[in-house]
């Protein structure tokens, strides 16, 4: 895709430390790197920029106070990863139910021990985060028979996908009934921290975690507390506060959890689909015609419901 974007428009390649001097004079940024926190470092020398568009669902490395506040359009790589973070969420919640960790440590160990295992159809599964991406989970969690509801900014008992969403402050009391927790929320001021110890006390003593939002949605080390005490039974996390989650941490070596390096989205392919999208994007931008994917910046994410979703 890149030589349509370079017939169109002279491009500049920068690295994190060369982009306040590339990011002169630019009208369009596409940030490849979302991790990076360059941009609000590099936006003094923003003198033209229009259009700002981010290879990945959340914009929160992206969102400074000066992004937020100014006319610059910001876009999103919605739609690219919510089948295979859904299908990611399926494997966990089959990888509790049927224990396989345990079944490959067995086989490591060249023994034949026949267990039974849990059904999941029947159980109940709260979605934090009702985006699109929560919504493909939902979709592909009740096709396997669970009992699907979610939590949001807004409570709703006629939810497509949801059927009940919970507002997020009656949040602990959602929790309350949930054998599996989902968290997809975005990386808000009110997302930030919301799973602490109050949240896991609220929980099931059976239920399992899983995070594929934001680790800082998570504090941490009451995390840890509970599945220490066995507040909580398990927890399937791929992303983590810190990143890469440090050698010595001590989620390495807890029971009953499942850790992987926040690639629940990426399947193979997945940096064609974030070019092709972007691209299809310039175009439109070329044409002068709306953008796929607009952030509200006063939310951080792009509205469901929206005109630009």
């Amino acid at each position: 895709m890149a030589p349509v974007v370079e017939r169109a428009r002279e491009v500049r390649y920068a690295t994190a430390e060369e982009l306040p001097e590339a990011i002169a004079g630019a009208e369009v940024l596409f940030a490849y790197d979302f991790f990076s926190t360059a941009i609000p470092d590099a936006w003094p020398a923003a003198d033209a920029l229009e259009w700002i568009h981010v290879a990945s669902t959340g914009v929160d490395a992206i969102l400074s106070p000066e992004v937020r506040d100014s006319d610059v359009v910001l876009t999103n790589s919605r739609g690219v990863f919510d089948a295979s973070i859904a299908e990611y969420v399926l494997a966990q919640v089959l990888a509790f139910a049927k224990d396989l960790p345990q079944s490959t440590r067995l086989q490591q160990a060249h023994r034949w021990v026949h267990r039974e295992s849990e059904r999941v159809a029947g159980t109940r599964a709260l979605v934090v985060g009702t985006g699109q991406i929560g919504r493909a989970i939902a979709r592909l969690l009740r096709a396997v028979g669970v009992e699907v509801s979610g939590s949001g900014r807004r409570a709703r008992d006629d939810d497509p996908d949801f059927g009940t969403v919970t507002a997020q402050e009656d949040l602990h009391h959602a929790l309350a009934a949930a054998d599996w927790v989902v968290c997809i929320a975005p990386l808000t001021d009110a997302t930030r921290g919301m799973f602490d110890a109050a949240a896991f006390r609220a929980m099931p003593d059976h239920a399992r975690f899983i995070n594929v939002g934001r680790g800082e949605s998570v504090v941490t080390d009451d995390l840890v507390d509970a599945l220490r005490s066995g507040t909580i039974a398990g927890a399937a996390l791929d992303v983590f506060d810190t990143e890469p989650l440090p050698q010595d941490h001590p989620l390495w070596d807890l029971a009953g959890v499942h850790i992987t390096p926040h690639s629940s989205g990426d399947f193979i392919g997945w940096r064609d689909e974030l070019v092709r999208l972007f691209a299809d994007n310039f175009a439109r931008w070329v044409d002068d015609e709306p953008l796929r994917h607009v952030v509200d910046t006063s939310l951080g994410y792009v509205p469901t419901d929206g005109s630009t979703a």
